[in-house]
Formats: C-alpha cells, sequence, structure tokens
C-alpha cells in the first residue's frame, strides 16, 4: 500500500507509464503534467519505492511468439495457502501470471501459454500435483490492455459536467 496520497501528478505519471513506458521520457511526462523533469524523475522513484510500481514489463503476443495457446485454469486452493502458493505457481513452465481471486469457490486464476495441448495439460497436472484443483479451463483467442482511464486527468469527467 502507498505511504503518500496518489495526487493528479501521480495518476498522469502512471497513465503515461502504462500508455508506453519504453518511450516515455521524464521530460514528455513533465510537459504532460505541466512540472519540471526533476519532479517526474523524484515521482517515479517514491511510486516504485512505495510499490505502486511493481516493475516495467513487454506486453509479449505469445500466439506471434510462437505460443499460440493461452489458457485460463481456474483454480481452487485452501483459503489460507492460496497467497502462499502463488510464488509456486509462477515458477511453473508456462504460467505467465497467477491472480488471487477472493470471491466464489475458484481463488486462483492461473494464465499459461504454451505451443501444444501437452504443454497446457503438463501446467494443470503441476497445479494438481500442488494439490489444486483445476476447476474450468477457458482457451483465449486474444487478451488487450489500456491504460487504466481514471489515471487520465484529461480524461476524466469533470464537476461541470
Amino acid at each position: 500500500m502507498a505511504s503518500r496520497e496518489i495526487d493528479d501528478v501521480d495518476k498522469a505519471i502512471l497513465y503515461a507509464l502504462q500508455e508506453d513506458a519504453r518511450n516515455a521520457s521524464s521530460g514528455d511526462i513533465a510537459e504532460r503534467t505541466d512540472t519540471s523533469d526533476s519532479t517526474v524523475r523524484k515521482r517515479i522513484r517514491r511510486l516504485e519505492s512505495d510499490g505502486v510500481i511493481k516493475g516495467y514489463s513487454a506486453n509479449v503476443d505469445y500466439q506471434r511468439s510462437g505460443y499460440p495457446l493461452r489458457m485460463l485454469l481456474y483454480c481452487t486452493a485452501s483459503i489460507p495457502e492460496r497467497g502462499d502458493l502463488i510464488p509456486d505457481v509462477l515458477a511453473i513452465d508456462g504460467v505467465v501470471s497467477v491472480q488471487e481471486l477472493v470471491t466464489g469457490e475458484q481463488n486462483l486464476l492461473v494464465t499459461a501459454v504454451g505451443e501444444t495441448d501437452g504443454d497446457i495439460t503438463s501446467v494443470a497436472q503441476k497445479l494438481l500435483d500442488m494439490g489444486l484443483t483445476v476447476a474450468d479451463e477457458v482457451l483465449v483467442r486474444t487478451h488487450e490492455t489500456t491504460p487504466f482511464g481514471e489515471f487520465d486527468a484529461g480524461n476524466r469527467p469533470t464537476d461541470d459536467a
């Protein structure tokens, strides 16, 4: 949890980094936020140290990179263990993300990619070997993301709207 309040400048920085962290220079972000380059750099360092920015990663098109199968595996783990299992699940070859769900019977959502059905079956088997129940499997055709609109000061509704 952030140790300081996230203000509009922080939100604009987060939006810019979500749009294109690789090409968003602190100078470009400073222009957008009407602040200085050094202010943006300090804010980014603070957002990183507060754990608001957890890291930077590439948005990979797994299908185009040779892994045409993307499977969502809805799993059930014992409630006291589910959070502790996440690092072990992430260590399984082919697993690219894990989400802890807090409602419903299925409480872990595992995303795995692979070249063949066997790759996905191997992931499912390893989940079973860990004591998880795989309740459902969903094959995903596409997965797209967008920056969180509430971080974009230019697109937020005003009180006048």
